[in-house]
């Protein structure tokens, strides 16, 4: 039995995600960003993370060219950059909230948490790439995470 991707789509929506913008530079010094919540750790020792990229984002090129790339974990008060970053067609950049960060990548300050990665390993997987990344630096303060459940931005709530 094959499960389509109708029905696959509407079962991951039931896993909480976090939210996360990447941003990168490319080589002539243009910035690339994207809003992603296939993310997550995949290694303490080395420390590796993980974020899956559409083949059919803009983005995808400069992404699989770059050598490092920044993870910005957005904080429940940024739904606004999500959807920025998620959109096609606009200046992802325009709002000058973006400053140079770890390893001088396009980052924000009010992020809940900043990973800094060198490329370690792309992965082909079916539609996507996998961007593992070697963590170089990371910043992180006390705001709460903004995550994505149910086809909806929601912040995780505690149950003790």
């Amino acid at each position: 039995m094959s499960v389509g991707p109708v029905e696959f789509a509407s079962a991951l929506s039931k896993v909480p995600a976090p939210v996360a913008v990447v941003t990168t530079v490319d080589e002539r010094g243009r910035r690339w960003g994207f809003t992603g919540s296939a993310f997550c750790s995949a290694s303490l020792d080395p420390p590796l993370v993980l974020v899956c990229l559409a083949k059919t984002a803009t983005t995808h090129e400069a992404f699989r060219s770059a050598d490092r790339y920044l993870v910005n974990v957005l904080g429940e008060h940024q739904t606004d950059v999500a959807l920025r970053f998620a959109r096609s067609g606009v200046d992802r950049f325009s709002a000058d909230d973006m400053v140079p960060c770890e390893l001088g990548l396009p980052g924000l300050l009010t992020a809940a948490a900043r990973l800094a990665c060198s490329v370690h390993q792309l992965v082909d997987a079916g539609d996507h790439t996998i961007l593992i990344g070697l963590v170089e630096a990371t910043y992180s303060v006390a705001h709460t995470p903004l995550t994505y459940w149910n086809r909806s931005f929601t912040r995780p709530v505690g149950l003790a």
